[in-house]
């Protein structure tokens, strides 16, 4: 189970990481409504371009957190459920707006992935 929880932690992390590093300015088929980068997504979502950097921020935090808790296993537990809580605002987002269900697949994966982090987590700590 704690090869599990490493390989989750370092796909949800590289996943991210790319995304926000890589892909901020690049089109994909996940992006919401008609976007074809990162700040247009938001502005669909009614965001502000501040907010695009606030969210991208702590997504790169809870990113570095999740590969730092390899080393410190404190980290793990706030980023994770920091990546956790902030995916299930990307799919309310989604459904906020009506996308059709490919582009929740993102954001749902990585918000299962982070709740099964978590209780793999948990579940050794007890």
């Amino acid at each position: 189970m704690k090869i599990l929880k490493y390989l989750l932690m370092s796909t949800i992390s590289l996943i991210v990481l790319n995304v926000w590093f890589f892909r901020f300015n690049t089109f994909t088929i996940y992006r919401g409504g008609n976007a074809t980068n990162m700040i247009e997504e938001f502005a669909v979502y009614g965001f502000s371009e501040t907010v695009v950097y606030i969210i991208g921020g702590l997504k790169i935090l809870a990113a570095f957190g999740l590969l730092f808790g390899f080393f410190f296993e404190k980290t793990i537990l706030p980023s994770v459920s920091l990546m956790g809580t902030l995916m299930l605002g990307a799919i309310i987002m989604h459904f906020k707006i009506n996308d059709e269900a490919i582009k929740f697949l993102p954001a749902g994966l990585l918000f299962i992935s982070s709740l099964t982090v978590l209780y793999l987590h948990k579940k050794e700590r007890s």
